[in-house]
């Protein structure tokens, strides 16, 4: 049994971390952004920079985006954020069941405070301590090599609607060595995580993405079953052709551009800072907040920073169907403000439906009237607590009819299970959205 807990299944897991919920003080407070502790607005630019000049900005971006005929250009705020951070999840098998070391750790941004995250989520300036706080534990297992084996290494990108080239090294490690278990850490089986997945906002998005990329064997007695699981199955067992849906994507991404240029927050048309929030004035799309916090069990006790807080949650959609007895996932081509390289394959619908009341983005309508039997997996995730404030996501997996043309529209590929999951081993192809969702795909099975 893993040390220092006896995993008696989810009932245990919640005592578990209701405990640690009521084991610690948080405390969270919106705050003005002009009086934010250690933070500063520009005077020349606007922009918001930390007092080090380390951790992030939030500044301006001018955008344009080209592809199949169109041209497109806005301006928007945005969080650059150029150091490489950690998230690493250590791997270690108990009487043959692999179990994960994951902790429950407080984001400032969570809309519950508390989520399941990775054994470790630092950013280079947190590991590297320039806030001068207590050191990450665990964090030599992900950085000194030989300690552990790797079963997945990857610099993967964040949300590109609000980071500029945001990446992080996404690592899995296996270890055979007797890891003590600190408070707030536990060893979760493989099959309660799949289960932990479907709750509403317990997974966070560091874990699932880091988890879209845990090797799964494949059921040969499901692949056998006439049914949608028996699907999935076979279309994770496959014969392997990334190559081809490379050459699709490489094809797609090659009739698309995207040009940036950063200017000062201030300058930004559309968008004033009335020295609480920065926001639009017609209220669409997300702001910029400040929160004063407290945590007892982080590296610092005390701190203040500006958030990304959204208009209204999102829906975050898969559609899938069955053909020649295999399951095909329907992928985007989708190219953000913030994309580290100009495109990356993205879900089949990724959008705040409140953004697009005249004309919503393909497919979204075939999702929200989806029949329920045909709705595969259904929960609210939260994205990255650490950067955006209350900002959620209904992600979805559907199963298409037989009334779904099999002829992908121009910007969509229609894609394996197996050749997606290789995909998401390697950098910059699944945005994190798609690996979010590939995580949650990944329970079905």
């Amino acid at each position: 049994m893993p040390h220092g807990n006896a995993l008696e299944g989810l009932d245990s897991f919640h005592r578990w971390f209701g405990e640690r919920a009521r084991a610690s003080d948080y405390l969270v407070k919106e705050a003005p952004l002009e009086r934010l502790d250690g933070w500063r607005v520009d005077p020349d630019t606007g922009n918001l920079v930390h007092r080090t000049g380390r951790f992030y900005t939030v500044e301006g971006l001018e955008v344009t985006t080209g592809g199949a005929g169109a041209e497109r250009s806005w301006a928007q705020p945005i969080i650059r954020q150029p150091e490489i951070g950690i998230l690493g999840i250590l791997v270690k098998e108990f009487d043959g069941v692999p179990h994960l070391l994951m902790q429950a750790k407080m984001e400032p941004g969570n809309i519950n405070t508390l989520q399941l995250s990775p054994t470790v989520q630092a950013t280079h300036s947190n590991y590297t301590r320039v806030h001068r706080g207590k050191a990450v534990p665990y964090l030599e297992y992900f950085t000194v090599p030989g300690r552990g084996r790797p079963l997945a290494d990857a610099l993967q990108s964040e949300q590109g609607s609000w980071f500029l080239g945001k990446r992080n090294r996404n690592l899995i490690i296996g270890t055979d060595d007797d890891v003590p278990v600190l408070d707030g850490f536990r060893w979760v089986p493989r099959t309660e995580l799949d289960a932990l997945l479907r709750l509403d906002n317990v997974v966070n998005m560091d874990s699932r993405s880091v988890l879209a990329a845990y090797p799964v064997p494949v059921d040969a007695r499901l692949a056998r079953e006439d049914s949608y699981r028996g699907a999935l199955a076979r279309s994770a067992a496959a014969p392997a052709d990334a190559t081809e849906l490379l050459s699709r994507f490489t094809a797609a991404k090659a009739t698309r551009s995207l040009t940036r240029r950063r200017v000062p927050l201030a300058s930004v048309p559309g968008w004033h800072n009335d020295g609480t929030r920065v926001a639009r004035e017609d209220g669409r799309y997300f702001s910029v907040l400040g929160v004063d916090v407290e945590a007892g069990d982080r590296e610092v006790a005390r701190w203040s920073q500006p958030l990304i807080a959204p208009a209204g949650r999102g829906v975050i959609a898969l559609v899938t169907r069955r053909t020649d007895g295999l399951l095909r996932l329907l992928l985007s081509v989708r190219t953000q403000a913030g994309t580290f390289d100009v495109a990356e394959l993205g879900a089949t619908v990724q959008c705040d439906p409140a953004n697009h009341p005249d004309a919503p983005p393909p497919f979204l309508d075939h999702v929200l009237s989806a029949p329920q039997d045909r709705i595969r997996f259904d929960a609210v995730h939260s994205e990255e607590g650490g950067r955006f404030h209350h900002a959620e996501n209904r992600y979805l997996v559907v199963e298409a009819g037989d009334d779904l043309p099999l002829e992908a529209p121009d910007g969509y590929l229609w894609a394996t299970l197996r050749d997606t999951a290789e995909l998401v081993r390697h950098s910059h192809y699944l945005n994190v959205e798609a690996r979010c969702l590939l995580a949650c795909l990944n329970t079905l099975r």
